[in-house]
């Protein structure tokens, strides 16, 4: 099939992303993805380094906590696919590179592209590229600049075609945020509170929760949440840990409950 295809490594693209950009490794609280800005960066790159038609654009991510609501809002984009591994106690992506590898086979093997995009730098991906190419397919490697400081020189050499993007590119769709940790001491009512007061508690620390989610992720997640009254794990370990401290005891089933609703009333808010 005559299609191009776009294999995303979320983790080399946030962490070199963010080097470029403002000269050190943040974590991805710190980081601000445009969801729109970067399909659209990476399809008319794609289309226009191959000539052909977009496939679809496959993200691949690593979590410890299952989908955060930035994996909820992007694959709900249209041709957008993200597929997750997880992240280890130290930290470490596992399991994202073996997607990959596997989609980079599959697709190839079955004739379902022609061409495909690259966007990481790991050395482990080598096989996928050299699988690939032995079924037809050319591979663009797209780096962040300086490629050749932040991908394997065996994986350049491996591709038919290098690509790197600068902080003009980068910028178009990834934004440094200062870090600011909520439920700080200052803003956490401490003490044990009335029933009113709890209330008017939990519903301070489900917006300042709530607060943090990106606002063009809001919509995704609102949308989620409603139909299947899950929230992100990373989000709801956060509304229940904040509110333990801010209540200073465990907080019962009710007191959950509210939290919860809260949290999904500050979003809605949000959108408004």
């Amino acid at each position: 099939m005559d299609r191009v295809a776009v294999f995303v490594d979320a983790g080399y693209l946030f962490a070199q992303g963010s080097i470029e950009l403002c000269g050190t490794k943040l974590a991805r609280g710190e980081i601000t993805l445009d969801h729109d800005a970067v399909t659209a960066k990476l399809k008319t790159f794609a289309e226009a380094a191959s000539k052909l038609p977009l496939l679809r654009i496959c993200w691949y991510d690593g979590t410890s906590q299952g989908p955060t609501s930035q994996h909820i809002t992007l694959a709900g984009q249209t041709n957008v696919k993200v597929r997750l591994g997880f992240v280890n106690s130290q930290g470490q992506q596992k399991g994202v590179d073996s997607l990959i590898v596997t989609d980079m086979i599959t697709l190839a093997r079955n004739g379902a592209m022609a061409e495909c995009v690259l966007l990481s730098g790991d050395e482990d991906l080598r096989v996928g590229v050299q699988q690939a190419q032995e079924y037809g397919v050319r591979v663009h490697l797209l780096g962040i600049k300086p490629a050749r400081g932040s991908q394997s020189l065996f994986l350049l050499h491996e591709a038919d075609v290098t690509h790197e993007w600068d902080a003009s590119d980068i910028g178009s769709f990834l934004q440094c945020s200062p870090h600011q940790e909520p439920g700080s001491a200052s803003s956490e009512h401490v003490g044990t509170p009335d029933s009113q007061g709890v209330a008017a508690s939990l519903e301070d620390v489900a917006r300042q929760v709530a607060d943090e989610v990106p606002k063009s992720e809001i919509a995704a997640l609102v949308g989620s949440i409603r139909q299947t009254n899950l929230r992100p794990r990373d989000k709801d370990a956060k509304l229940l840990a904040m509110s333990g401290r801010v209540l200073g005891k465990d907080l019962d089933s009710s007191q959950k409950s509210k939290v919860r609703a809260a949290f999904l009333s500050a979003l809605e808010d949000r959108l408004n």
